[in-house]
Parts: structure tokens; C-alpha cells; sequence
């Protein structure tokens, strides 16, 4: 192996050159060099630049041929191609490994006369194709920056010589120009690369802000609509405008029946909306949702899936088609599609990802709206409810007072009695009318009560006698505590629900145990004060700041917990306030009516009040006080 440079110019045999042949070599070489730096300067084609330098190094330097290897940095290799027969081969040697290997990890030219006696050769590639490597001249490839980025390689001088220091100042020009050429290449396309990134990125930016206005502007849209129709309308006129469509048709499932409609838009127009019914699988949007895949068809009217009775409601012949299903949370909720490019062809890749991101949000719009539609039904039920709750807990009252008199009934002899009895109990059934009157006005919207002048002697009195019936029998003394000169304004019917809860709640404070009852009404100022007393063991402190809220009891046998949350609710529908005392000797609940009578009545009355029947005679054996039996 020999390295060195040489100042005389030899011939291939070592003798000095003829100065004509000389200057005529010279020649040569400088044409050689304008040639290819006139193709570095005109042409951006690597292979081409690439085969032109080999080309005239070979020529050049008298080489049977020439190979040019590339570093591959991030695996550390030096990789070329070689044509052997009909094939192209990758040749990749490691760096260090072999002549060129080791060329590329120093950056200093070798120069061999003899391959095989040198141990860095590798036989390998001469094996494989049959080739005789003799003697090799190889240089590094090196940037503006002085870095090696590959090797070139010539191999054989013709008429079996030793490359000479010409040759390698010849092949380190040309390795030169090479290394140029390569740099500029990688620079023009990493140039031409990010130009291509840099547009491609402009125009994903410019679609996704179209995307994200027009998502924008249905969110704004579809949160104004109160009807499927009006969010089928913001939909697809959006979306068939965005996509360029003739046409668009969005199919769902009623939630009630479960049925299939389509709504289909013609030609973007509002006015021009249709809703058909639909069967499972018919038309491309049935498809679409029974396979939840996206159909795109190019030629609609000779797809199986094409129906008249659908696709025929548009007033354009359908030619392309684009249907996305509706992602619900097991099933599909429908799909949306739209019909005829209005450039003609098949709807593209854009205004697929478009119309995904639209059925995603048109998919949480109909379930919003869905969900909407249940909560507002839910709680209709759910008031409705209630209200029964209510009216069924105070029937406790009514139908108490009719079972004491019927038993009454049943031992009186005398006609007036029963007659009497027989007043009390169809003053029970006008209790009850009233009751069943205030559910049908909730269920109309309508919330009023009948405010009017009371007299608390006669209002009292029939409280007394109803009472009396239900202590019977307990040890229980009844005590009214009232000023019967007294004249209030109140809906009376409403107020005896009220005393008889409290009162009925007081028997069950006392229980078995007995005690007194106490029954007040007096005005304070402009207020009518009553109040209601037991003595009872208090309210146990586990409920007591909860007493009000409906569903709340604690050891009462059958208790719906409704009974207080009905008086609260009645006593503000009053504008009253109701407030409680508590001690281990007894509770006392006190309701403040306002007394202050309006210049003008304040709540419409729905219906007549019944005619106040005449005052039924007190019962035998009834006083204000019964001692416990």
C-alpha cells in the first residue's frame, strides 16, 4: 500500500510525459471539470450529476470502474448500489470495516496496488459477482464544512498499473465536485420539503378553520333549535354548503316509537325539507347506520343500496353519495349524508373528515336533545307524583272523618241523626271533589287558591267534631284554646288540611302514652296566629332541621314523611310563615297568616266554591274536652 503525491507527471508505465501529452491530459482534466460544473450549476438531478462524475473519473484516470458510497450516520454504514445481472444490490459496509470503511472513518485517501495482499480488503462483493479487484485508488467525499459524507472508489488501471498522485489529486477534484453536488441536492429537496410541509400545513390550518367556523356556527345554531326539524335544518344546510352537495338528509330514530325518519333538504333550501318514514336498511344512510360504516358511491343510481321511494325526494338525479353513521352509546342513532358533489366526481377525503366531525356533534346534539325531552317528561311525572303523594297522604283525613260517621250512621236510630251524620259525611266528599280539582288544575298549570272571609267559630267547630272521631277511643284530651269572635281571610279547605296534618302528626307524637292536644287561634296585630300543641316526647333531634322536606319521618309505622312538607308548602302559598318549638315536655307548631286584605283579589278562582252547607248539630256525646278513656 502506497500514499503520497507526486510534482512530475508519469505515464500508467512510470516514464515522464511527452510535455505535448501532457498539456493534452491537462486538457483533459479541465474539461472535465467545467463539464461537471456546468451540470452542477444547471441541473438538480443527484443520479444524473452522480453518473457524470463517475463517468469522467473513469475516463480520467484510466479506471476499469468507479463506485461512490454515501455515510448513513445514524447507522454508522457506507451504503451504495450495485447492478449485478438483472438486479440492483445494496452494498453497506460498516465504517471502519474494509478499504472504503476505513477511508471514510480516517477522511485520507488510499491508494493500493494489490488488493488481495492487503488485510483490509474484503473478497466478499468479488465472490458475488465474479469480479477481480487488483489495484484501488479511494478518496473521501467531504462538505464545505470539511465533514466526510461517503467515499469514492476506483478500482483496476488499465493495462494493470498502480494509480498514480495525478490520479488521486484528479479523483480529489472530482470527489470535490461530488460532495457539491450532493450537498446542494440534499439542501434543494430538505427546501423542497418543507415548501411542500409548509403548504400542506397553510392549507390543513386554512380547513380546519373553515371546519372549526363552521362547527361554530352550528353549535350556535342547533343550540336555538327547540324542534328535530329546526336542528335537521341547521345541519344540513351547513353541511351541504361546506361540502359543496346538491342536496343532504340526516335519519334518526324517534325516541318514543323507535321508528326511522329521514329528513331531507333539497337543495339547500329551508323550505324544501321532507320528513319520510324509513325501514331498517333502506337507502344509504339505513346502511350506513345498520352497517355504523361510512358509505362513499361514486355511481348512486346503479348502487343495490339506491331507493326511489328515499333517494328519489330529491329533485336532482343522485349521483354521488357520502353517509356517515351516527355514534350512539351501543347503537347507532341514525346517519348523515349528503348527495351529488356539485362539481361532479365523488366526495373526497376532506369532506369525509368534515362530515365525521360533524356527526360527532350532531350525534351529541340529538342525544342532548333527547335527554332534554326525557328530564322534561321525568319531571312532569316526577310533579305529578308528588302532587298525588300529597293528595293521597291527606286523604288520610277525609276518609277518616267517613268512616267515624258511617259507623255512627250505623248505630243511630233516629232519622235526623243519621241525617246529620249523613251532612258530615257529603261535607267529606265535597273535601275530597276539592282535592281531585287541585290535581287537574296542576296538571293545566294552573297553581291558585281561594282566599275568602272565615269565621273561625263555625271553621273550628267542624274541625272539633272530625277530630273527635279520630281520638276516639285513645287517650287523648282534646283542647281549643280559640277566639270565637274571630273573622279571617283564608282558602278553608286548605287550612283544615293543614290543622288536621299537625293534628294527626300530635296523636302520633303522644301514642299510646296519651296526652293533651291543644288547638289556638288568635290575631297578632295583622297577623291570625294558630298554633297547635302536644305533649308528646318532642321531635327527636336526628330530624328536627329537616322537618319540612318531603320523605322525612323517623318511627312512625306507614309514614310517607309528606305531612309537614304539605302544610309548609300551603302556609306559603298563604305568604304565611310556619315555625316549631321543641322540648322533651311537648312540640308546638305555629302558623302567621298575613291578614292584610288585598284592594283587589290576588289569585283567580277556577271554580266555585260548593255551597256552605247549614251547620250540622254537635254529636252526642261530643265536648270541647274528652278526658282519656
Amino acid at each position: 500500500m502506497s500514499t503520497g503525491s507526486e510534482n512530475i507527471q508519469n505515464a500508467p508505465d512510470g516514464r515522464a510525459l511527452d510535455p505535448i501529452e501532457a498539456l493534452r491530459h491537462e486538457r483533459r482534466v479541465s474539461a472535465a471539470l467545467r463539464e461537471v460544473g456546468v451540470a452542477l450549476g444547471t441541473t438538480f438531478d443527484l443520479d444524473d450529476l452522480l453518473e457524470l462524475i463517475l463517468s469522467k473519473l473513469t475516463d480520467l484516470v484510466e479506471a476499469d470502474r468507479a463506485t461512490l458510497y454515501l455515510l448513513d450516520e445514524v447507522k454508522k454504514e457506507l451504503v451504495s448500489r450495485l447492478v449485478v445481472g438483472d438486479k440492483v444490490r445494496s452494498i453497506r459496509m460498516k465504517l471502519g470495516h474494509g478499504i472504503p470503511g476505513k477511508v471514510a472513518q480516517t477522511g485520507k485517501a488510499i491508494r493500493i496496488r494489490d488488493a488481495y495482499s492487503d488485510p483490509q480488503f474484503e473478497r466478499d462483493w468479488d465472490v458475488l459477482t465474479g469480479y477481480r479487484t487488483k489495484s484501488m485508488l479511494v478518496a473521501p467525499l467531504k462538505n464545505h464544512l470539511g465533514r466526510t459524507i461517503g467515499v469514492i472508489q476506483v478500482l483496476n488501471k488499465r493495462g494493470g498499473h498502480e494509480f498514480t498522485s495525478e490520479d488521486e489529486a484528479i479523483l480529489s477534484a472530482l470527489s470535490t465536485q461530488a460532495a457539491v453536488a450532493i450537498d446542494n441536492s440534499r439542501l434543494f429537496l430538505s427546501l423542497i420539503q418543507k415548501n411542500k410541509q409548509l403548504l400542506d400545513t397553510t392549507e390543513q390550518l386554512e380547513r380546519k378553520l373553515q371546519d372549526l367556523s363552521l362547527l361554530f356556527e352550528l353549535e350556535r345554531r342547533t343550540a336555538r333549535a327547540t324542534t328535530i326539524e329546526e336542528l335537521a335544518i341547521a345541519v344540513l344546510g351547513q353541511c351541504a354548503e361546506a361540502c359543496e352537495a346538491r342536496g343532504a338528509a340526516l335519519l334518526l330514530s324517534e325516541e318514543d316509537s323507535g321508528d326511522l325518519v329521514e329528513y331531507v333538504l333539497d337543495g339547500k333550501n329551508a323550505l324544501e325539507l321532507k320528513r319520510i318514514p324509513v325501514k331498517t336498511r333502506e337507502g344509504f344512510l339505513g346502511a350506513a347506520m345498520a352497517e355504523q360504516d361510512i358509505l362513499t358511491v361514486d355511481e348512486a343510481e346503479t348502487d343495490a343500496r339506491f331507493n326511489a321511494h328515499i333517494e328519489g325526494e330529491f329533485g336532482f338525479p343522485v349521483k354521488s353519495v357520502l353517509a356517515v353513521p351516527l355514534e350512539g352509546e351501543r347503537t347507532a342513532l341514525g346517519a348523515i349524508g349528503l348527495f351529488t358533489h356539485e362539481a361532479g366526481g365523488a366526495f373526497d377525503e376532506a369532506d369525509v373528515s368534515l362530515l365525521r366531525l360533524v356527526s360527532a356533534n350532531v350525534s351529541t346534539a340529538v342525544r342532548l336533545f333527547n335527554a332534554n325531552k326525557s328530564r322534561e317528561r321525568s319531571e312532569r311525572l316526577t310533579s305529578i307524583g308528588r302532587l298525588l303523594s300529597q293528595v293521597i297522604h291527606d286523604f288520610k283525613s277525609p276518609m277518616s272523618v267517613i268512616s267515624g260517621y258511617t259507623q255512627l250512621m250505623a248505630d243511630a236510630d233516629e232519622r235526623h241523626v243519621r241525617a246529620e251524620y249523613s251532612e258530615e259525611i257529603l261535607k267529606q266528599f265535597d273535601v275530597l271533589t276539592a282535592m281531585q280539582r287541585e290535581v287537574l288544575e296542576f296538571a293545566r298549570g294552573e297553581r291558585a287558591i281561594f282566599v275568602r272571609k272565615v269565621y273561625l267559630n263555625k271553621f273550628f267547630s267542624d274541625v272539633r267534631r272530625q277530630l273527635a272521631i279520630e281520638v276516639a277511643g285513645q287517650p287523648i284530651e282534646l283542647s281549643f284554646q280559640v277566639d270565637s269572635k274571630l273573622v279571617a281571610r283564608f282558602d278553608e279547605g286548605r287550612l283544615a288540611r293543614v290543622v288536621h296534618n299537625l293534628a294527626r302528626n300530635a296523636m302520633e307524637a303522644m301514642g299510646d302514652a296519651g296526652g293533651v292536644l291543644t288547638i289556638g287561634a288568635r290575631m297578632d296585630g295583622q297577623d291570625l296566629l294558630i298554633s297547635v300543641t302536644d305533649t308528646g316526647p318532642g321531635i327527636p333531634k336526628a330530624i328536627e332541621g329537616q322537618l319540612f322536606q318531603s320523605f322525612v319521618t323517623m318511627g312512625k309505622a306507614g309514614g310517607t314523611g309528606l305531612g309537614l312538607a304539605i302544610v309548609k308548602k300551603i302556609v306559603e302559598e298563604h305568604g304565611g310563615t310556619i315555625s316549631v318549638s321543641s322540648t322533651s315536655a311537648g312540640a308546638t307548631f305555629e302558623l302567621r297568616l298575613p291578614q292584610v286584605a288585598p284592594s283587589a283579589p290576588t289569585t283567580p278562582l277556577a271554580k266555585k266554591s260548593s255551597p256552605v252547607r247549614k251547620p250540622a248539630r254537635p254529636l252526642k256525646g261530643t265536648q270541647v274536652k274528652s278526658s282519656p278513656r
